[in-house]
C-alpha cells in the first residue's frame, strides 16, 4: 500500500513540475538577461562603473536593481526585456525636479551595450559584462600584515585629487571635504583592521577593492539602516547600530573572501559572512574579478584613520 502511495505521488509532482515547465518557463529556466552585469558608462571619455541586476519576480515579471555611478544602489520595479532589448527607468533620487534615470540596451552573447539617460537629462553609452560569482573553493591562506599607516609621512598613498591629507604621528587626517586617498597597492582579498574618528555630522568610507564602501558616519544612538555607520553601502545593513558617540575613536575588522564580507564594530559581529552583490557607488571601477586598492573617503567632511593593517590572503 504504501509503495503505490509513494508512485503516485511522484507521478502526481511529475505532473505539476511538466505543466509548469511549459505554461512558466520562468520556473525552470531563468531568461537570459537575468544575472549580475558590470557596466562601464563612457562620460565624455571618462569610464565611469555601474552594476546591475536582473532577476525574476513571479513567474512573467523581471525586476532588479542598479548602482549608477554616483547613489547607492536602487531598486527597478520592472526590467522589460524582449528579443534581445533591454529598458528600465527608475525614479530621481536626489532632486525634486529630476527626471527618471532611463536605461536601453542589448544582449549579444554576455555581452551587453546601450545608452543611459540621466535624471539632468545627459545620454551616455554603456558596455556591460557578466560579474564573476568570485565564490573561493579553498579557504585562505593568510600571509604577513601590512601596515598602511605610521610616522609622519603619507607612504602607499596617493590622493584622487589636489590632496588636503596630512600625517601626523600615525594619524592619517582630512581636515576638510577633499580628495580621496587610495593605496599604491592592490588586494584581493584580505583581513583589515582600520581605526577612524569624526566629528559630529562628518561622513566617510573605506572602499574595499575600490568598489565596496563600508560606510562611516556620525550614526551613535541610530537604528541600523543601509546608509549609516557599519553598512555596506546600499546593500546590507548591520544587524545593530554599535557606534559609539562622534570624536570617539571607533574601528572596523573586515574579512573580505571573494564576495564574502564578516564586519566587527568595535569589538560587536554586526555583518556575519554575506554576500555583497555588486559595486557601490563612488567605486573606482567595475572590474570585480581584479584586486583592487583600499581607498578611504575624504571628500564628505572631517575625518582620521589611524592603525590601519590589511593582511592581505597569499
Amino acid at each position: 500500500m504504501l509503495r503505490h502511495s509513494l508512485v503516485a505521488a511522484m507521478t502526481l509532482l511529475l505532473t505539476i513540475v511538466t505543466t509548469l515547465s511549459h505554461s512558466n518557463p520562468l520556473t525552470i529556466l531563468a531568461t537570459p538577461i537575468e544575472g549580475r552585469w558590470d557596466i562601464t558608462v563612457d562620460v565624455a571619455g571618462k569610464r565611469l562603473p555601474s552594476w546591475l541586476e536582473v532577476r525574476h519576480s513571479g513567474y512573467h515579471t523581471l525586476v532588479g536593481q542598479f548602482t549608477g555611478f554616483s547613489g547607492s544602489a536602487r531598486p527597478i520595479s520592472e526590467v522589460h526585456f524582449k528579443e534581445g532589448k533591454l529598458h528600465f527607468a527608475i525614479p530621481p533620487q536626489w532632486e525634486k525636479g529630476d527626471k527618471e534615470l532611463i536605461l536601453e540596451g542589448i544582449l549579444e552573447g554576455e555581452k551587453l551595450s546601450g545608452n543611459l539617460t540621466t535624471p539632468d537629462g545627459k545620454t551616455y553609452s554603456w558596455t556591460g559584462v557578466r560579474a564573476p560569482s568570485l565564490r573561493r573553493s579553498t579557504p585562505p591562506v593568510w600571509g604577513k600584515p601590512i601596515s598602511l599607516s605610521g610616522g609622519s609621512s603619507i607612504k602607499g598613498w596617493h590622493a584622487s585629487g589636489d590632496n588636503q591629507w596630512v600625517a601626523e604621528n600615525g594619524i592619517l587626517r582630512s581636515p576638510k571635504s577633499g580628495a580621496n586617498l587610495i593605496t599604491d597597492q592592490k588586494f584581493s582579498d584580505f583581513k583589515l583592521h582600520i581605526e577612524f574618528r569624526i566629528p559630529k555630522g562628518s561622513n566617510s568610507g573605506v572602499y574595499l577593492r575600490g568598489r565596496y564602501e563600508t560606510q562611516i558616519t556620525d550614526g551613535y544612538g541610530m537604528e541600523p539602516a543601509l546608509d549609516q555607520l557599519g553598512a555596506i553601502y546600499g546593500f546590507i545593513s548591520p544587524s545593530e547600530m554599535a557606534a559609539k558617540e562622534a570624536g570617539e575613536w571607533q574601528s572596523f575588522d573586515i574579512t573580505l573572501v571573494g564576495r564574502m564580507i564578516t564586519l566587527v564594530l568595535n569589538g560587536k559581529t554586526v555583518i556575519s559572512n554575506q554576500e555583497i552583490p555588486g559595486i557601490t557607488g563612488g567605486a573606482l571601477d567595475s572590474n570585480e574579478g581584479e584586486p583592487g586598492p583600499l581607498y578611504i573617503q575624504g571628500d564628505h567632511g572631517p575625518v582620521e584613520y589611524r592603525n590601519i593593517v590589511i593582511t592581505p590572503a597569499r
